[in-house]
């Protein structure tokens, strides 16, 4: 039972907050947001990680007849999403590329003709016969997209897919809103998603990206096993630390554990199950440190965490403000540490060269994937395919990274989509009627009692697919895990259910079909343009770890175009407030000497005298700058103001 109501105060919203999540009042800018969709207007939000963006299209999705059409590229996400939906009774359902072609038909029709409130969906489904046949049936309400930067090519994931998001507008209403939502976008990436997406006017709702309790510090330092250990035997509460790579993972948790820290270790290449196990004993306080990929943040709702440690430096201000933003969420000190070391700038130079392949390099990929997935030219388009990366660079002798980024540059060309691993559980639906059922299980006594035990353990199943677990049915009925197996495949060719074994694995699915190797077109010029973008977002990563003259929460803010003074708790200000002087004081003497130094090349000892402030004051500030190379001197000892 939804509440649906027409002309709804805030009051209303509220009510439906409380009643499914048990809040009683929004967070900053969720209000505002509700309110903009609720006058029909497209909206683009910006929110930091942790900032509530599901809920400003799930509240007033509930709040109105119609379904929500939910557009992610995470498919683990919308897996979660769903999941926790349905756990409060709000029927939702999922299309992704994992699923089959009946599947996909079946939660359309469910979409259509159900009490559906979210419908998601991933973007390279939405150019699919399939979908474009049906989406002007749904009753849609709102279009919530996701991750809303992956449809610009200034973006840090450029993903072609969701250029098609915009084709939505010809087969849907056109009082439908929009509303994009993103944790971190620059000004030029603003301005691209709402010129992509066609909105029909310019509406972005932004809160503050300025955390005032977050303390970002980078340390410098050679051995960053001694000082981590040294930091967390010192440090209180939980945290995060994040590293590159999967092996890395376990040997930092192990080096923890064995100097008695309680950690453990997280990345995509384990099962769903131990995931899920490593984050709930982390969630709940027993595991107190969470080693890392990039692959841990989704779905994150611990409040408290007090430090998120980078042991890697990551390839974006982007990414690292994202995963630094897990911290302190509950308003409290909470410190984002960045550890840095002189080889760090090296390696990060190197992941050009290993991120953009030669395009001859490209195509020669491109050519043993299709074998590989015996692709014959001119066609494939749509397909989708089972892919395991590490067989396929075996049998082509292709070197991993550069397989993976010619994949990823194909992507961005819009040749085709490449998922990362996900784990589809095994899924059963009946198709037949309940009376059919009945007369069947009469007529079959053999399978009369493991139907009833299907019946028992899940529910739905004769709306939709349901997710089913071989291993619990086998405990339940005391029978071998092949023996539940044998049973469903056996009711599968008798017609009574659709039964697909789970299986995990990446997909590669084409958007395209195959082209004979002279017609990729993999256009030098966008090829540079990409690889251009990626060396800036990288020489800014590298310049906030190199420099200690800016206050880091600034220089964060000011790379996504927002003003801000100094926070006064990261190192670079902590350093100034030694000094013994007030942010006020510090700030007009920086002042003066500016001025002066317009205009005239003064050396250090003359540069005091023409300051008007007490001399040891105006000393302590001419230190500090030139330590900080803010000003430099020439060989004759003038000084020059440097950056």
């Amino acid at each position: 039972m939804y509440i649906v109501q027409s002309g709804m105060n805030i009051e209303s919203y509220t009510q439906i907050l409380t009643r499914y999540w048990g809040f009683t009042s929004f967070k900053p800018l969720q209000e505002e947001i509700i309110r903009s969709i609720a006058e029909g207007r497209d909206t683009l939000g910006l929110m930091p990680t942790g900032g509530g963006k599901s809920l400003t299209f799930q509240v007033p999705t509930l709040a109105q007849e119609g379904i929500c059409l939910v557009i992610t590229p995470l498919i683990a996400l919308m897996k979660d999403q769903v999941n926790r939906l349905n756990s409060l009774e709000i029927k939702s359902i999922a299309i992704h590329s994992g699923m089959s072609g009946e599947e996909i038909d079946n939660a359309l029709e469910n979409s259509i003709y159900g009490d559906y409130k979210f419908l998601y969906i991933s973007p390279e489904r939405i150019s699919t016969r399939i979908f474009q046949a049906k989406v002007s049936r749904l009753n849609l309400s709102l279009v919530a997209i996701d991750e809303a930067h992956c449809i610009s090519q200034w973006g840090y994931d450029f993903r072609p897919s969701y250029l098609k998001i915009a084709s939505l507008r010809d087969h849907i209403s056109e009082k439908v809103p929009f509303l994009a939502l993103t944790a971190s976008a620059t000004p030029q990436v603003i301005d691209d998603i709402m010129k992509k997406l066609a909105f029909r006017e310019k509406n972005v709702l932004r809160t503050s990206f300025d955390r005032k309790n977050i303390s970002y510090l980078v340390r410098k330092v050679e051995d960053k096993g001694t000082y981590l250990i040294k930091t967390l035997q010192k440090a209180k509460g939980s945290g995060i630390v994040y590293v590159r790579s999967r092996k890395r993972c376990k040997e930092v948790a192990d080096l923890m554990v064995a100097n008695g820290i309680s950690a453990d270790f997280y990345h995509a290449g384990l099962t769903d199950e131990l995931r899920d196990k490593k984050q709930a004993s982390w969630t709940i306080g027993e595991t107190r440190v969470i080693v890392a990929t990039n692959a841990f943040g989704m779905g994150i709702d611990k409040s408290e965490v007090r430090f998120v440690i980078h042991w890697d430096i990551p390839d974006s201000i982007e990414n690292y403000f994202q995963e630094s933003g897990r911290v302190g969420r509950d308003g409290k000190p909470a410190f984002a540490v960045l550890l840095y070391s002189p080889s760090d700038k090296s390696r990060l130079i190197d992941t050009i060269r290993k991120k953009f392949p030669a395009v001859e390099k490209i195509k020669d990929t491109y050519e043993a994937l299709c074998n590989y997935l015996q692709v014959p030219l001119g066609s494939g388009k749509d397909n989708v395919f089972d892919f395991n990366m590490y067989d396929f660079v075996s049998k082509y002798r292709l070197p991993v990274i550069e397989a993976y980024n010619s994949l990823q540059f194909l992507q961005r060309e819009g040749y085709m989509e490449f998922t990362e691993e996900i784990n589809n559980p095994s899924r059963v639906h009946f198709i037949v009627s309940r009376d059919d059922l009945y007369k069947f299980q009469v007529a079959n006594e053999s399978f009369d009692g493991f139907i009833k035990l299907l019946l028992r353990s899940y529910t739905g199943m004769f709306a939709e697919f349901v997710p089913v677990n071989e291993e619990t049915l086998s405990r339940k009925s005391a029978a071998t895990r092949d023996t539940v197996y044998q049973y469903l495949v056996k009711l599968s060719t008798l017609k009574i259910i659709s039964y697909i074994p789970g299986k995990k694995t990446a997909l590669v699915i084409f958007t395209e079909e195959r082209l004979v190797r002279k017609a990729l077109m993999i256009s030098p010029d966008n090829y540079l343009h990409v690889k251009e973008k990626y060396e800036v977002r990288l020489d800014k990563m590298i310049e906030y770890a190199d420099s200690d003259g800016h206050c880091r929460s600034v220089y964060l803010l000011n790379y996504f175009g927002e003003e801000s003074d100094r926070c006064g708790i990261c190192d670079v200000c902590r350093e100034r407030n030694e000094l013994d002087l007030s942010k006020y004081e510090f700030d007009l003497i920086l002042e003066d000497i500016k001025s002066v130094l317009s205009e005239k090349n003064p050396d250090a000892e003359e540069l005091v005298k023409m300051i008007d402030y007490p001399e040891d004051k105006s000393i302590k500030v001419i230190r500090w700058l030139l330590d900080h190379n803010k000003i430099v001197p020439d060989n004759d000892h003038k000084l020059t103001w440097g950056s």
